[in-house]
């Protein structure tokens, strides 16, 4: 991908311009703002964001309390990027309303040989079985992020679903613009999908809260979430178990789905303890110059997550 725009969409509520002159390039980038008062700061995210800015790349995010709605962190949430395999969520939430609402048979079997394979990644490549039923593909696209699953359930349903689905949900901002390619040429959507993190952010809140479409579709897509095996970025914060959190012994709430491509990280989730909950996103365009490069910006999604843990706790 080219370089990343430049990370200047966050403002601080206070601040404003420094009197009879015009602002420095460092007093012109703008801090996410935060509301939420008598709850941690959220200093350490706010510094850890804005150096990944002033080393060139572009961050966009959203944290929402989901009892009082609050806009904990924000800063540049309404702007569209790349999010890579978290712009799967709208295609589970039309698979789940087609199961629902019998258009889709969960146990329809899908034979591998007839979906576009995809060497460079994934799970059931390495897998014996030359076909699983539709549900399985929906855990393996949930759970692992499986780019075969995943272009197999959006063969069966259609671009055109998703896109009417997205549509009905209210998302202006989200696309799923293609499937996943081993190589992307000239010719195909430069991206697998785009979305901003309000958007994602309120996404999740609306599933853990029965809202999208509605109560047996979101719990449905929520339980998939729930399985979900990359707790590397915001959830390595958690000490959750990748490989079973979805009933977890201190009674720990946690969903999320995580997208990753060169010089793209995104993740959305929500995550709610004893004292509070939220749903948060976070998105990172950065040069992938080097392992450094990548350290950075994955550290910056492990900083949220401690201070997303000591808001909830």
């Amino acid at each position: 991908m080219g370089a990343p725009e430049p990370f200047e969409g966050f403002r601080n509520s206070s601040a404003s311009a420094p009197a009879g002159g015009r602002r420095s390039q460092r007093a012109s980038r703008r801090l996410p703002r935060r509301a939420a008062v008598g709850r941690r700061s959220f200093t350490s995210t706010l510094r850890s964001l804005e150096e990944l800015a002033d080393a060139g790349a572009q961050v966009s995010v959203h944290v929402v309390d989901l009892d009082s709605h609050v806009h904990v962190l924000s800063g540049d949430d309404h702007v569209t990027m790349p999010v890579a395999g978290l712009g799967v969520v709208p295609l589970l939430i039309e698979v789940a309303a087609g199961f629902e609402n019998g258009s889709l048979d969960p146990l329809e079997i899908v034979d591998r040989s007839v979906v576009e394979a995809v060497e460079t990644s994934g799970l059931w490549r390495n897998l014996h079985a030359p076909a699983l039923p539709l549900e399985d593909l929906a855990v393996l696209a949930a759970t692992a992020g499986d780019p075969i699953a995943v272009n197999a359930l959006l063969q069966k349903v259609g671009h055109d679903r998703v896109r009417q689905r997205i549509e009905s949900l209210g998302l202006r901002r989200t696309a799923l613009l293609d499937r996943f390619r081993d190589q992307r040429g000239p010719d195909d959507a430069p991206q697998v999908a785009v979305g901003s993190a309000r958007e994602l952010a309120g996404l999740f809140s609306a599933l853990v809260n029965s809202q999208v479409v509605d109560a047996a579709v979101s719990a449905q897509v929520s339980e998939w979430l729930s399985l979900n095996q990359d707790l590397s970025l915001v959830a390595a914060s958690t000490g959750l178990d990748p490989f079973s959190h979805d009933h977890d012994a201190h009674g720990l709430l946690f969903i999320n789905k995580t997208g990753r491509d060169r010089g793209v990280r995104a993740e959305a989730g929500v995550l709610a303890g004893p004292r509070a909950g939220v749903a948060y996103s976070l998105i990172v365009c950065f040069d992938d110059l080097s392992i450094t490069h990548r350290l950075r910006a994955h550290d910056a999604f492990r900083v949220l997550g401690v201070e997303l843990m000591e808001y909830t706790h």
